[in-house]
């Protein structure tokens, strides 16, 4: 099969196009046929390699989430067949996505709707299942209350807006100008500049925060919370960072794989309450070019490589 790889680490250029062994299908698992993958933040962290993303074994393939269709069955499989349109994305620890096939567990991927292109679901998956992580189990957010979810403009971010405004809260984000009106378009009623406004001079008293930028940000969001107030941090490594307040709580998401929540995404998409991120699409041998956009931060919305 045809695939991105990495024989190190590096910046983007160490990824190229070429050839893998195919995968097969142990028992209960599925072998995906993938027809559309997506870049994350993750990924190029990956690549970059140290600390908790270091790699010991070459060539490495990246990419964790997908949509595509199953050709072959492992043992033990009875709720998946040859010819079923699935999406998910790889078991933690499991990377791979940048293929033309992989093989997982079958009990982690969802049957794609023909509502949802590729491209959709595939973009729908991590980002999704990482917002729902952490709006609905983490911050258990509420009907009335309110929310700060940093960054808007990203995959996950805009995914949680949408997300919160469905529960019934009041959303305020932050974006850079050009973003306010498809911010706007998404539910959130409030939009800061952060190239002209300080957040944590113009919000307060908020109920819960979502937090997917980090460094800085992450650590000042704890000032913008109620007593009482929760905070979920995804961009700032395995625990939430410290605080002096010990009037509100910082979580950490866990991020499972699991059918259940990927269903929750069909579900969600189909009501219409969410609808998928603007997407740019790559082919996978445009896999250096695609990394360095992702890796400037601008971009708004999904990279999506469409494989077959």
């Amino acid at each position: 099969m045809k695939a991105a790889l990495m024989d190190s680490n590096g910046g983007a250029d160490v990824l190229y196009y070429g050839d893998a062994p195919d995968p097969t299908a142990g028992p209960g698992e599925v072998v995906i046929d993938i027809h559309a993958a997506t870049v994350n933040g993750a990924d190029w962290k990956v690549r970059e390699g140290g600390g908790a993303y270091g790699i010991t074994s070459f060539p490495y393939i990246l990419g964790r989430d997908f949509s595509g269709v199953v050709s072959e069955v492992g043992e033990g499989v009875d709720d998946l067949a040859v010819g079923d349109a699935v999406f998910g994305v790889c078991d933690q620890g499991q990377e791979g996505a940048y293929a033309e096939k992989i093989a997982m567990k079958a009990s982690i991927v969802a049957k794609k709707p023909d509502s949802m292109s590729h491209e959709v679901a595939a973009a729908l998956a991590l980002t999704g299942l990482t917002a729902l992580i952490s709006v609905e189990d983490t911050l258990k957010l509420q009907p009335g209350e309110t929310i700060l979810i940093q960054g808007g403009a990203g995959g996950v971010a805009s995914y949680a807006i949408q997300l919160a405004r469905h529960i019934g809260a009041h959303v305020i984000t932050t974006a850079s100008a050009s973003n306010h009106d498809y911010l706007r378009s998404l539910g959130a009623e409030r939009i800061i500049d952060y190239n002209n406004e300080i957040f944590t001079s113009v919000v307060s008293n908020c109920d819960a925060v979502f937090e997917t930028v980090g460094g800085g940000t992450a650590t000042e969001s704890y000032q913008v919370l109620k007593p009482g107030g929760r905070i979920a941090f995804i961009a700032s490594g395995a625990k939430a960072p410290p605080t002096d307040r010990t009037d509100v709580e910082g979580l950490r998401p866990a991020v499972g794989r699991d059918r259940e929540h990927l269903e929750r995404i069909v579900e969600l998409y189909e009501s219409g309450a969410v609808k998928p991120p603007e997407i740019t699409t790559y082919a996978l041998s445009d896999v250096v070019e695609a990394h360095k956009i992702s890796e400037s931060r601008h971009l708004r919305g999904k990279l999506v490589f469409k494989i077959r």
